[in-house]
């Protein structure tokens, strides 16, 4: 079978699915993507695109506030404009999700409006919004169906005052206060949005650090800022119970058997996946106890010929792999590598937080890289001593490179700081390919740029930093 004769139907248009179409089409298969809510998923319209948006507004007013320190001032109160800041955000929204829709019919991909489920071999049924159902014939079905919040059962989600991270998004007005329930990287993104607007900010989470998956010592000194900055943060708690829901609050009583009342309530303990009703028995498709669809390396499930990518399948649930792992499904499922099929290799996957300050990291931690049985050691590079930062005005934040001691490998780094989710990439590019310390800071870096943190790190790996990394 040719690849110009092969049909592929995609379930879902987020950022693993849409990429996922236009890879198969541009490969000359016959392409459908199905999708019953906008496409571009999670991420474009209630995620990563809109966050990031309203971010912008935030940093943009802290400066304006900070205008002396830049040596202008402006006339007047600075306080923000929140139906504008919203509108503003909508519009960038908007601009993609046209721009991936023409894509998508520039490519000759066949979009399907409904929900789509497997009814069979070689059969995917779309339902539309109006009830009717139609059934396409394929070879190859690609499972792209993301992930949605989780909902604690503590919460009634049905109340205005109770929220995802979707309802965040979609405020009418500044909230007075404002309780997260989680300080990972959706909770504490938030927090850095709305304390920036003013709103009363408290975090309660019930493991022993703010942003979970990062380097402790990256969360200690994370958590510092954020106090700084007024900003609550309670550790090794839970929310027991609800004990009032009111017109303009709630009140929850806590594991300490405090009670805290806000005027809304954010809910962002993780994410859970949308395989409920995509009948995946009917063909054979295994899901684990939580939901996710079992995949090998290869991304195929437990069914011939169907593929599950992204937040389906519970690897790391992040847009960036969903995308990623788009490319390798479609490769697989259209025999595209001579070579054979492609695994996935999810080592140098970045994590990033786009809070004020960010955080970014991949590959090995120290205490993950001694526990993999590596000899680690470490580089450290602050930013109150680079040139750029200090130009900038953000001298808050610094660099770690953690590398193999009998190699000399980058086995990776954690960082935190302006602009730190741009430069991890080249961090990720090392320990993707398998560089040294030595190779990393002999490359020349731009004077001034924050990127030259990683350099400086690296020489301090050897102990040669000849800069002051320390002030």
């Amino acid at each position: 079978m040719s690849e110009g004769n092969i049909k592929i139907v995609v379930i879902g248009g987020g950022p693993g699915g849409y990429v996922a179409a236009l890879r198969a089409a541009r490969h000359g298969a016959s392409v459908t993507l199905v999708e019953a809510d906008l496409i571009g998923g999670t991420c474009l319209n209630r995620g990563c695109i809109p966050t990031k948006a309203l971010l912008a507004s935030a940093e943009a007013l802290s400066r304006a506030r900070a205008g002396q320190e830049y040596g202008f001032e402006v006339a007047g109160e600075i306080k923000p404009d929140f139906g504008r800041m919203m509108a503003r955000k909508e519009g960038i929204v908007t601009r993609l999700r046209e721009n991936v829709e023409a894509l998508l019919k520039k490519a000759g991909v066949t979009v399907l409006r409904g929900r789509g489920s497997l009814a069979g071999p070689g059969k995917v049924a779309v339902e539309a919004a109006d009830g009717s159902i139609t059934t396409v014939e394929t070879d190859k079905v690609i499972l792209a169906t993301g992930s949605e919040p989780f909902r604690l059962p503590t919460f009634d989600f049905a109340h205005p005052n109770i929220l995802t991270s979707t309802e965040a998004l979609a405020l009418d007005e500044i909230p007075e206060s404002l309780l997260i329930v989680g300080a990972g990287v959706i909770g504490c993104e938030f927090a850095s949005f709305y304390s920036e607007l003013g709103v009363k900010i408290t975090m309660v989470e019930m493991l022993a650090q703010m942003l979970p998956l990062e380097d402790m010592r990256v969360a200690k000194q994370f958590q510092s800022t954020y106090r700084k900055r007024g900003i609550n943060v309670m550790l090794k708690t839970k929310v027991e119970s609800v004990s009032e829901y009111a017109d303009d609050h709630v009140t929850v009583k806590l594991s300490d058997g405090s009670e805290i009342s806000a005027s809304k309530i954010l809910v962002s303990v993780g994410r859970k996946p949308n395989s409920a009703g995509m009948g995946l028995d009917t063909v054979g498709v295994d899901v684990d106890p939580r939901g996710y669809v079992v995949v090998n390396d290869y991304l195929e499930t437990t069914a011939p010929n169907v593929y599950a990518i992204g937040d389906l399948n519970g690897g790391i649930l992040l847009a960036h792999v969903a995308s990623y792992e788009a490319m390798i499904a479609v490769d697989n499922a259209l025999a595209v590598d001579p070579a054979g099929r492609r695994a996935r290799d999810l080592r140098s996957t970045p994590s990033c937080t786009y809070s004020h300050p960010e955080v970014a990291s991949v590959g090995l931690s120290e205490d993950q890289a001694a526990e993999a049985g590596f000899t680690p050691v470490t580089g450290t590079y602050r930013f109150a001593a680079l040139g750029k930062t200090m130009a900038m005005g953000e001298e808050t934040g610094y660099v770690t490179i953690i590398a193999d001691k009998e190699t000399d490998a980058v086995l990776g780094a954690s960082m935190m700081g302006a602009h730190v989710t741009d430069i991890i990439h080249e961090i990720a590019v090392a320990v993707q390919n398998g560089l040294t310390v030595r190779q990393l800071g002999d490359t020349i870096h731009a004077h001034p740029s924050v990127a030259e943190a990683l350099m400086e790190a690296a020489h301090d790996v050897h102990g040669e930093c000849v800069h002051i990394a320390k002030p």
